[in-house]
C-alpha cells in the first residue's frame, strides 16, 4: 500500500522503487491500461528514441485471422494524453521477448488483452519541471 500522496494507488512500493531507480533509456514491460496511466503521471518517455513505447508484433497466423488488437489504441490514447505523437513500435515477437528479459523491470499486472504486453524506454525530467 503506497501512503504518499500524489502517488496512484496502483503502483506498488516495489514499482515506484523500480521507477525511481531507473535511468535514462532503462526499459520496463508492463501490461495493463490502468497501470500505464498511473505510470504516465510519474514517468517521462525518452524523446531521444525513435519510439520510446513498444507492443509485440502479430504472429503471422493471427496477421493471416485479421486479429485485432484495440488495447493497442487504449495505450495510444493513454500515451497521446501526455504528448506522445509517436507510433507505438512493433516488435517480432521473440526480439519482444529478449527485449523484455533484458528490461530494466517487468511488472507482471494479469492483464488479458491480446498482445497487451508493452514496453517503455524512460526519458529525463527537463530542469526545473520536478520542483528544483
Amino acid at each position: 500500500m503506497v501512503t504518499l500522496r500524489g502517488i496512484p494507488s496502483i503502483i506498488s512500493p516495489d514499482l515506484l522503487y523500480a521507477l525511481a531507480k531507473m535511468g535514462h533509456g532503462d526499459e520496463i514491460g508492463l501490461k495493463i491500461p490502468e497501470l500505464l496511466k498511473a505510470i504516465l503521471k510519474l514517468f517521462p518517455l525518452d524523446t531521444y528514441v525513435s519510439f520510446p513505447a513498444a507492443v509485440m508484433a502479430l504472429v503471422h497466423e493471427d496477421e493471416v485471422k485479421g486479429l485485432q488488437t484495440p488495447v493497442w489504441d487504449k495505450y495510444m490514447e493513454l500515451l497521446s494524453s501526455v504528448g506522445f505523437e509517436k507510433k507505438l513500435e512493433v516488435v517480432e515477437r521473440f526480439k519482444f521477448y529478449e527485449r523484455a528479459k533484458n528490461s530494466f523491470a517487468v511488472v507482471a499486472t494479469g492483464e488479458t488483452a491480446l498482445y497487451g504486453n508493452l514496453i517503455l524506454r524512460k526519458g529525463v525530467i527537463p530542469a526545473g519541471e520536478n520542483g528544483d
